[in-house]
């Protein structure tokens, strides 16, 4: 699955992810923000992995304010960002 978002101001937030059990799964985040340190990647993937299929976007933006320490800095994106791809990757799925 494939959801893209365009953070007013900001930049393109592509995520593709798979489904398993009604779990996020597989997920790779890209595009053209930047994130410091560049372990921060690894640690939206891990984040998501596993959330339920029916997260809403608050719930998915949490997720990944909790997850990320106050060192990241996030260049062209947001967890709230993060989340609108997810959900509209989710919505272009036969399955949502």
């Amino acid at each position: 699955m494939h959801g893209e978002y365009k953070m007013p101001g900001g930049k393109l937030v592509v995520i593709d992810l798979d489904l398993h059990d009604d779990r996020l799964a597989n997920v790779q985040l890209s595009g053209d923000f930047f994130l410091e340190p560049d372990s921060a990647l690894q640690t939206i993937h891990a984040a998501l992995i596993g959330q339920p299929a029916d997260a809403d976007e608050a719930t998915l933006a949490s997720v990944l304010h909790d997850a990320l320490s106050s060192e990241v800095m996030m260049y062209g994106v947001s967890p709230e960002a993060i989340a609108v791809a997810v959900r509209r990757a989710l919505h272009r799925s036969p399955e949502a």
